[in-house]
């Protein structure tokens, strides 16, 4: 790697991240570009400090007071370098992963961001990059048959100065849907995005949150109601608001409210209704910052997802 400039930056979010980070980043070191390795660690309370300290590729380490999640700790560093990688403390990349990446960011200068071939460690394709549905739902692609709307935000290599013009990662987000929005944002300031099927990251998922309980299901709901209020146009994010607390007020009606999955029960749905409209000032707010940045209409990004016809 003589020779080759550093040109991206590898930030790693940990926390509780003992029983598995090491093995991240042992993958990372294997990498056949020269990075920057950062790791910010959400106050790990179970040793994490200690393997980081004593990994090999001795990482530049930020250990921040609390957790914030996710988003809260990627939005905290703003690398000074022309890429920018997020990956997850759970992950795997192959040794040309970045490699992969930063070259079909040279070919495609409209693209601000590449993901990755996320897999099981059965080999079975975990995403591909992210569909909207037609309710804006994010879902992971596991076919190259449909182009991706956005990326995982597990394993992905952004260029900086470009996800700072968009204004950076929703922090508040916690965890969850902060990779959408953010796919959101860079479409609609005209730019594309790629999935990079030869970019492959093994991933442990659920290692570090619990898909299926009841923050999984609480973060997803209301952040998912957030990312359209910012970015969606008026009428579908008024219309899934509106929705959601349809559906809220109709579940008491129904039998085996016991034996419901987190989110159609109602209390979770009231916080999640709540935690949105008590947000909503500062979410508009959000939405018109979002608009003054933008190139393509709301509408014409929609459309373009394949999520539903144009809308005002």
């Amino acid at each position: 790697m003589t020779g080759l400039l550093t040109r991206s930056t590898i930030v790693v979010v940990t926390w509780r991240g003992k029983d598995h980070v090491g093995a991240c980043l042992d993958a990372v070191a294997t990498q056949s570009r020269p990075h920057r390795l950062v790791v910010i660690d959400n106050a790990s309370d179970d040793g994490t400090s200690a393997v980081l300290a004593a990994h090999p590729s001795a990482p530049e380490v930020r250990r921040l007071p609390a957790n914030v999640g996710y988003a809260g700790a990627l939005a905290s560093v703003s690398p000074d370098t022309e890429f920018t990688a997020w990956l997850n403390d759970d992950a795997e990349p192959a040794p040309d992963w970045l490699a992969s990446l930063e070259d079909a960011l040279d070919k495609e200068p409209d693209a601000a961001a590449a993901g990755s071939r996320m897999v099981g460690s059965d080999g079975s394709v975990i995403s591909l990059g992210v569909g909207l549905t037609a309710d804006g739902h994010g879902v992971d692609l596991v076919t190259a048959d449909t182009p991706p709307f956005g990326f995982c935000g597990g394993a992905v290599l952004l260029r900086t100065a470009v996800l700072r013009e968009v204004g950076g990662v929703p922090a508040r987000f916690f965890c969850y849907y902060e990779d959408t929005d953010t796919a959101w944002r860079l479409r609609l300031a005209g730019h594309s995005i790629v999935s990079v099927p030869t970019a492959e990251v093994t991933h442990r998922h659920g290692a570090s949150t619990r898909p299926g309980s009841r923050p999984f299901h609480l973060w997803n709901e209301r952040n998912r109601l957030a990312m359209l209020v910012r970015c969606a146009p008026g009428m579908v994010a008024a219309k899934e608001v509106a929705r959601f607390a349809a559906i809220t007020a109709m579940l008491p009606l129904r039998r085996g409210a016991a034996e419901r999955p987190w989110n159609f029960r109602v209390g979770l749905r009231l916080r999640v209704l709540a935690e949105v409209v008590t947000a909503l000032p500062r979410l508009l707010a959000e939405r018109r910052t979002v608009s003054r940045g933008a190139h393509v209409s709301r509408s014409e990004v929609w459309r373009r997802s394949g999520s539903g016809e144009s809308v005002g």
